[in-house]
């Protein structure tokens, strides 16, 4: 980060543009990018060779105190790969984290198979050794690299203007003719062509905290792009055997960085009859005292809802949650009520891992885990946000330190951002960069780049035209745009293997944190077959809790799930817009939405949370007025009335609009899951597809004519664009309903 100015994307097209049969990835002490770039080469036609640049402690006995060197290391194979995830991270975490990221030399005996070795160029201990005069100690280097990788060590020359490089380049060539070691060229590359260099530079000053126009800094070399065959083959005439290495290396090297299926620790022998065990024990804990008919009722359900979990072998993942919320619960660690579509599975209830009844609140089970798309399902806990960190704790003592980790972000330098550094990298006055950067509109839910701003921003684009200097600035800046600036930690994201996970990713430290950190984000490190599990710190947990303790003092005890949800009181509090301190429902904007409105029911404050939101938020009104009896009540289709009556006829929520595909059309809940999604992309050729399937159904199950059922395709289409996870919105309504009633009483 803030050394390659290049996305791994980027170097496959450029790859494939210049004709290159394989390219190689080289993060330093990493494989951040690795399976994107894998990904990127293969969708672009170019072989992905996956590899690292890994810092290595200098041998004692070959001298150089503290001396740390750096050396280039490909994988060859699956075996090579796993060894090189191991290396990298111990690399991060075999130290203490002041120190710089590397490993010791002894460390690459054992790990060494299945890679391919390259000395690394001026970067290397054999350079710095030669160019320093102790030919000795290089050569005894050598032997020691040798018999690490035998038949698989290349002498590395890259030809970058480097004075180490120059001082020993005849001396490397002679040892490896000497001793029988081949030479290879390579073209390290930090950016994709010789106009990245100016901002290459102004990169390298934002990493270093430095100034373009500072004399004593590291500068950018103008060597550092990516050549195409015509200029490698020029600048290495005399050496064509290294260049021609470079395709034995590429041959030898076939693996892209593995996709797996989801890996998870096993909880029992037979996972599928433990989770129905349990979920039929809790379900009768759950339902203890109703009747049979009723009781059938949930049966039925969850009977459904196990066969399709274990259908597609999620049973131990059910397993895993419902363990770490137990543990919780039984060490007086307050759990929300529910989070996401989860709140909608019955069998996710009877473990205890949420809180509502998904029947009686009509919460679906497809919108979670849908049997037409086999996804991992995921749970989003809630802890207490003084002790989500112990329940992190109990699963790194339950599963093992070395089989738990938390996942990176990377922050990249977005528009605001990469004006304000690349303008403090100039000099350029901190009041007048922030003015330009103040008029990029900031819109998270649709992002501005500096390209757009200069074309939508008319006092920009002025600027930009008539002053030099603010050419030079958006010039750079807008090179630099979306380019990788930092890592971070995932907020809430935590992965459990069933082994090390060095075994399976590479892992990394983030300097605050004593827990490691995978080197995929999100996105990669599921591909790589870990599952995230979501540890949110929710304050509001910690105020009930509290607030529950204070009472406890003064003898009056408070059970917040066994509240009714028609307290007089609550609705009285609600109608009076009194809601500071009250979960979800203290801005300004909805107090008074809460006066409009009047709640008087549970489900008015489940639909009130799904509406404030940009897009339904303009459905308020007519929600209150129809509520209120301001206004008639009408359905867009008579068979709709029994899934919009609650909502007083209009579309609040996507479960609302998957029920109104199956009533109307025939779908199964699992296709009118699909639908909503597919409404959700709004790509044509799908959009079109389930049209004809609507308008079909329609005809089918309830003679509804064309004309009628295109009609409402479009209007479930546009409410389809903002509906919102009705299982989400009930369960953050309950945390306001409590919240209410401790503020009212």
């Amino acid at each position: 980060m803030l050394e390659g100015a290049m996305e791994p994307k980027t170097v496959a097209e450029k790859a494939a543009k210049l004709g290159f049969p394989a390219v190689a990835l080289t993060d330093r002490n990493g494989l951040y990018g690795s399976m994107s770039f894998s990904d990127a080469c293969i969708a672009k036609g170019v072989q992905p060779i996956v590899g690292a640049m890994l810092g290595v402690a200098r041998p004692p006995e070959i001298g150089g105190e503290a001396a740390i060197d750096w050396i280039a290391l490909l994988a060859q194979d699956e075996q090579g790969y796993a060894n090189l995830c191991k290396l990298v991270s111990a690399a991060h975490l075999d130290r203490p984290v002041e120190q710089e990221p590397h490993v010791e030399f002894a460390k690459l005996k054992g790990l060494s198979e299945g890679l391919i070795a390259l000395t690394a160029g001026a970067e290397g201990a054999m350079a710095k050794l030669l160019a320093d005069g102790q030919q000795l100690k290089a050569e005894a280097y050598l032997d020691e690299l040798q018999a690490l990788f035998p038949e698989r060590l290349y002498i590395e020359i890259s030809r970058r203007n480097d004075p180490i490089e120059e001082a020993a380049e005849t001396q490397l060539v002679d040892l490896a003719y000497a001793r029988n070691v081949p030479i290879v060229a390579t073209n390290p590359a930090a950016y994709s062509d010789p106009t990245f260099h100016a901002a290459h530079d102004a990169m390298l000053c934002i990493a270093y905290s430095a100034y373009v126009e500072s004399a004593d800094r590291a500068t950018s070399s103008a060597d550092t792009w990516l050549k195409d065959p015509a200029t490698m083959s020029e600048i290495f005439a005399d050496l064509p055997e290294a260049l021609a290495n470079t395709l034995v290396v590429a041959q030898r090297c076939a693996v892209a960085a593995p996709k797996r299926k989801p890996i998870l620790p096993r909880l029992s022998d037979d996972e599928d009859e433990q989770l129905r065990r349990d979920a039929r024990a809790g379900l009768e804990a759950r339902l203890k005292g109703r009747g049979a008919e009723e009781l059938q009722r949930y049966v039925e359900r969850l009977d459904y809802e196990l066969d399709i979990i274990t259908g597609m072998g999620f049973a131990g993942y059910f397993l895993i949650v419902a363990d770490f919320i137990k543990w919780a619960k039984a060490n007086d660690i307050p759990v929300g009520p529910g989070r996401g579509s989860g709140a909608g599975s019955v069998v996710a209830w009877a473990l205890t891992i949420t809180d509502l009844d998904p029947l009686a609140l009509g919460l679906l089970f497809e919108r979670f885990l849908n049997p037409e798309r086999v996804s991992m399902p995921d749970f989003d806990i809630d802890f207490c946000e003084t002790h989500r960190d112990k329940v992190i704790s109990y699963v790194q003592r339950k599963y093992g330190r070395d089989k738990v980790a938390q996942i990176i972000t990377f922050g990249r330098l977005k528009a605001r951002a990469v004006l304000k550094d690349t303008g403090r990298v100039l000099q350029m006055s901190y009041g007048h960069v922030d003015r330009l950067a103040k008029l990029v509109p900031n819109s998270p839910a649709d992002p501005w780049t500096l390209d757009r701003a200069l074309n939508g921003v008319s006092e920009l684009a002025a600027e930009y035209k008539n002053e030099a200097d603010v050419k030079r600035l958006f010039d750079l800046a807008m090179k630099l745009e979306g380019l990788p600036r930092h890592a971070s930690t995932h907020a809430a994201g935590v992965v459990i293997g069933d082994r090390p996970l060095d075994e399976l990713v590479p892992l990394y430290r983030d300097p605050r944190s004593d827990m490691p950190v995978t080197q995929f984000d999100m996105k990669y490190v599921e591909g790589a077959g870990l599952v995230k599990f979501d540890f949110l710190g929710l304050k509001t947990l910690s105020v009930l809790r509290e607030g529950q303790r204070l009472l406890a003092e003064q003898g009056v005890e408070v059970d917040y799930s066994a509240l009714p949800w028609d307290d007089a009181a609550v609705f009285e509090l609600l109608q009076r817009g009194d809601t500071v301190g009250v979960f979800q429902v203290e801005s300004e904007g909805m107090r008074r939405t809460l006066s409009a409105v009047k709640p008087t029911v549970f489900e008015d404050i489940i639909a009130l949370n799904a509406l404030y939101r940009p897009g339904p938020m303009d459905n308020i009104p007519m929600f209150g007025r129809r509520k209120n009896g301001q206004e008639s009540i009408e359905y867009p289709h008579p068979l709709l009335e029994g899934i919009l009556k609650e909502t007083y006829g209009i579309f609040v929520y996507q479960e609302q609009v998957m029920q109104a595909a199956q009533i109307l059309a025939g779908y199964s809940l699992g296709g009118a899951d699909l639908l909503r999604r597919a409404m959700g992309k709004k790509i044509q050729a799908e959009m079109d597809a389930q049209r004809a399937t609507f308008v079909e159904g329609c005809a089918e199950h309830n003679n509804i004519p064309a004309a009628k059922a295109n009609e409402l395709f479009d209007l479930i289409d546009k409410f389809a664009g903002y509906g919102f996870n009705k299982s989400h919105a009930a369960a953050y309504a309950l945390l306001s309903y409590h919240t209410a009633y401790l503020k009212v009483h």
